[in-house]
């Protein structure tokens, strides 16, 4: 087997154009695996009489040594690789890699910031001015909505009715949704609005972009990005948190109070359920966190 994986290495860094570092995770990946078969069965076995049942009791072993599921898929993908390139040079006839599923991997529950931290995140932007006055209004129909950063910069003037304070919302694949406004919100946007027709490089019309820069022109994510991280910094609020947790923080509260899972998804735009249902175990671990704390006989 020795043989076979320094062929293969060669293959990937000579006519793949593999990186060092790549070669040097097949090479790392692969003597794992010849290492569990020579403790195995004294001896390590040629490639080609490897079974999938025995690829699966390796990753089994990898599991039981506490390696990361990330870990364990790329060792399974590297195996896969390598038969693949057996089955060229007909040293393999089968991949028995292939047969193998990767480890589902676990979905860490998202960030959120608490009801009490959105508010003093929303409060912070200065109203006095008009930076303060438009990053307030970001802020807030990111938060009333639910908005990916994408969207709320990509909204222009014909997209805002602010008589019936509703937006709508181009999400991803060019889906667009109503998405609703707060009084809270509302209020910001109408203040922000009403500053930016005093610069006299505000663009007029209906595809003019709502949230400008001091240039007049549409903001960018990035400017968002470092906007929020500036007011984290002056509140001490934790600075992980980014654009996309205001969305994250949205969808919780909804949900803490009530809110049915399929008018969450519809707010959310999302097109599947299940990419919702990742909040539901946010409110479950709240809820489960309260009752511990507050139950005589919990623990």
């Amino acid at each position: 087997m020795q043989r076979q994986i320094a062929q293969f290495l060669t293959y990937m860094r000579v006519e793949r154009g593999a990186s060092d570092y790549t070669v040097k995770s097949y090479r790392e990946d692969l003597i794992a695996a010849t290492d569990y078969f020579a403790e195995e069965d004294g001896t390590c076995p040629a490639p080609a009489s490897i079974t999938a049942v025995e690829l699966r009791g390796f990753l089994s072993a990898l599991h039981e040594a506490g390696y990361a599921k990330t870990s364990i898929a790329r060792k399974l993908a590297s195996l896969r690789s390598f038969y693949r390139y057996g089955q060229r040079e007909g040293w393999a006839t089968s991949n028995p890699a292939r047969a193998l599923r990767n480890p589902r991997k676990g979905r860490s529950l998202p960030h959120f910031l608490t009801t009490e931290e959105i508010g003093t995140l929303l409060s912070a932007p200065p109203a006095e001015s008009p930076m303060g006055i438009r990053d307030r209004a970001i802020l807030e129909t990111m938060y009333s909505g639910g908005l990916r950063v994408s969207e709320v910069v990509g909204l222009s003037d014909a997209d805002v009715d602010l008589a019936q304070e509703i937006l709508l919302v181009k999400g991803k694949g060019r889906r667009e949704r109503l998405s609703p406004l707060g009084s809270y919100a509302t209020r910001a946007l109408k203040a922000w609005l009403r500053q930016r027709k005093l610069s006299p490089s505000e663009k007029q019309g209906r595809e003019a972009p709502v949230f400008t820069n001091r240039f007049g022109t549409r903001l960018t994510t990035r400017s968002v990005g470092r906007m929020l991280e500036k007011y984290l910094k002056e509140t001490g609020l934790d600075l992980r948190t980014s654009p996309h947790t205001l969305r994250h923080s949205f969808a919780t509260h909804l949900l803490d109070r009530g809110a049915d899972i399929r008018s969450v998804q519809e707010l959310l735009g999302h097109k599947s359920l299940v990419t919702t249902q990742i909040y539901t175990h946010v409110s479950t671990a709240n809820l489960r966190a309260a009752y511990e704390k507050a139950h005589p006989r919990a623990k």
